[in-house]
């Protein structure tokens, strides 16, 4: 009598066969049956009695065999890849045999890569897990921006988003919804700035509460989240074009189509490994000197944009450990990320690497959410084997219930994954050699403003030096009063202050500003223009304002070189930073009229200025 299902036949005194064959029971359930050849190999007689010791035999139904590489494929229900792709089963045969014949050796690597116990990889809890967190950053994006955004893009904002929206317009026309997709097309006053990103917050904290139900609640929240957060990164200009801001999207998009699949998951891990790869990748294809000769973290401490206090002192560590630290990031950059694609307990020693390195980042560094961030996308180097235990246990019940991915969810996660791969392999291609064939690079230009898949690279040119610009205003062009940051360097006496996650995008910008000129940073200038406007917004931005219910007359900017106080110093006066005046940024300037600057000395403005007028 034929029977009801396959039965595969093992060794029962292999101790690597007993660790897959306990696998692949996980994999194919009551679909197989399975039994050692010690205590049914005497009920196949078709089947020499040597053969067990050589490989597996499955017993087919109908009462025919099949061994080796080709018993596992069917076992698995892989037999048509099998059969279809050239060469693959001469090269698994092939591998099958030398595995055969090495088997306590491979017993050793399994237990070493694997564990004696592998489970099938699953993702349900820890997309849990990570959609929490990705609320939690989310909710920290939006309200960090919701503080700041109306002296940033309102009306009387540095860069009103109304202003460049109408440039953009009636220069494109139509096309300007392309290539800038935002939702502040239909409105860009100060009200819907400010409220839409409190909205954003409050969609976050919806998504941070809300039940496991995929498609219900959280796919549309997250696809509304991304939608507000490129909206303000379109129309922000400037001051919401860091990579962080692009990571964000990028993974918020990806998060959008997580499901019962592997494939996103195996898609989020591919951008943690683009991610760190070529950030590595760039301070080498520079060519900068501080990155060759292992010297850049002697500088990095004091010349990065919003240092901690615990960069003071990692600033005063011996040269050999800055060497040392930059030869660490060298290889935890070009070398861990490979890690990624390994078996399970080397994927999550590099995992551990990766989140260490972003903690050491952390402490030392003000980086708004980009710490926070990256170490969540680590999470799918783990699985549920590891992280089941963080979700509550009635979530985890619910989850266990899910059932198997339909076919449509299949179809669109393999498109995505052709479109998020071939992207990735695109800009990849144009870091490494400068650009990619041009039909690639045509999908990228139009895929670009939606920044669903985005270059990486931080820190490619170490900075060695810390231009600082110092904004004073006068009411008589003889005594100037300093406006003060809220984090950035300038007295000379305050110590570097943690941040993060919030990012003060005004205090960011005047870093990159110091490193340029004014040509270079016409947000600067609209900037100066709205404190001799005595703009309430921007003022807002800043923790000092010299001149309050009235604007200065006069507005000038100094360069000045800041470096660390050394310890001696510190002890003595108190300081924690030193500064050399290095010339004027921008020369004393006030408001002579509607159109026309004047400097010091000239008649007394006319009239208050409005959002057109420049200094």
């Amino acid at each position: 009598m034929p029977a009801a299902k396959p039965l595969l036949i093992y060794d029962g005194r292999c101790g690597f066969c007993r660790i897959w064959i306990d696998y692949w029971q996980r994999l194919t359930g009551d679909r197989v049956d399975y039994a050692p050849a010690q205590e049914v190999g005497e009920q196949y007689p078709q089947i020499p009695g040597d053969a067990f010791g050589q490989s597996v035999q499955l017993v087919r139904p109908d009462g025919s065999t099949a061994s080796g590489a080709r018993a596992v494929f069917e076992t698995l229900g892989k037999e048509r890849l099998y059969e279809a792709v050239p060469g693959l089963a001469g090269a698994a045969e092939a591998a099958y045999r030398v595995i055969a014949r090495h088997r306590s050796f491979f017993y050793q690597v399994t237990r070493f890569t694997f564990g004696t116990r592998i489970e099938p990889t699953r993702f349900a809890a820890t997309q849990w897990i990570f959609v929490r967190a990705l609320a939690v950053i989310y909710s920290i994006a939006f309200i960090s921006l919701s503080v700041q955004v109306s002296g940033l893009l309102g009306s009387r904002g540095i860069l009103p988003a109304g202003d460049y929206l109408g440039r953009v317009a009636q220069h494109f026309g139509a096309v300007r919804y392309f290539i800038l997709p935002t939702i502040f097309w239909w409105g860009s006053d100060d009200l819907t700035l400010t409220t839409l990103s409190i909205a954003g917050g409050v969609l976050a904290g919806l998504l941070l509460v809300t039940g496991f139900r995929r498609g219900v609640f959280e796919r549309p929240i997250l696809g509304m989240l991304f939608i507000l957060y490129l909206s303000y990164s379109s129309a922000s200009q400037e001051f919401l074009s860091y990579q962080w801001d692009a990571l964000l999207l990028e993974t918020g998009f990806l998060a959008i189509f997580l499901g019962g699949t592997r494939v996103v998951p195996w898609l989020f891990r591919w951008l943690v490994f683009r991610f760190y790869f070529l950030s590595g990748a760039v301070k080498l294809l520079s060519h900068d000197p501080t990155w060759r000769d292992l010297s850049a973290l002697s500088y990095h401490y004091h010349t990065q944009p919003l240092p901690t206090v615990a960069a003071w002192y990692a600033s005063l560590l011996p040269m050999w450990f800055h060497r040392a630290s930059t030869a660490m990031v060298f290889a935890i950059e070009l070398g861990i990320p490979f890690l990624i694609f390994a078996p399970r307990r080397l994927r999550m020693f590099g995992a551990a690497w990766l989140i260490g390195f972003q903690v050491l980042i952390m402490i030392t560094g003000n980086y708004a959410f980009f710490n926070w961030l990256t170490i969540v996308l680590c999470l799918f180097l783990f699985d549920d084997q590891a992280l089941s235990k963080m979700v509550p246990r009635r979530v985890r019940e619910r989850l266990s219930q899910r059932g198997q991915p339909r076919r449509r969810e299949w179809m669109v996660a393999g498109a995505m994954a052709a479109i998020v791969l071939t992207l990735g392999l695109t800009r990849m291609a144009s870091t490494f050699l400068g650009s990619a064939p041009e039909p690639l690079e045509t999908l990228v230009r139009w895929s670009a403003p939606f920044q669903i898949v985005n270059s990486y690279g931080l820190f490619a040119v170490m900075t060695t030096t810390r231009p600082e610009i110092v904004v004073e205003g006068s009411e008589d062009g003889e005594r100037w009063l300093p406006y003060g940051f809220p984090y950035k360097a300038g007295d000379l006496n305050q110590a570097p202050r943690w941040v993060a996650p919030h990012q003060p995008r005004p205090d960011w910008q005047m870093w990159f500003a110091a490193l340029g000129d004014l040509r270079s940073n016409t947000w600067f200038v609209n900037f100066m223009l709205r404190l001799l406007d005595g703009s309430e917004p921007v003022k807002g931005l800043l923790a000092q304002d010299p001149f309050p219910g009235h604007p200065p007359r006069y507005v000038r900017a100094t360069l000045y070189e800041y470096s660390f106080a050394d310890w001696q110093t510190h002890r003595r006066t108190g300081a924690w930073w030193t500064r050399e005046v290095k010339g004027a940024y921008l020369p004393a300037v006030g408001l002579r009229s509607n159109t026309s600057p004047e400097a010091p000395g000239t008649p007394a403005p006319s009239s208050p200025t409005g959002p057109s007028k420049t200094p």
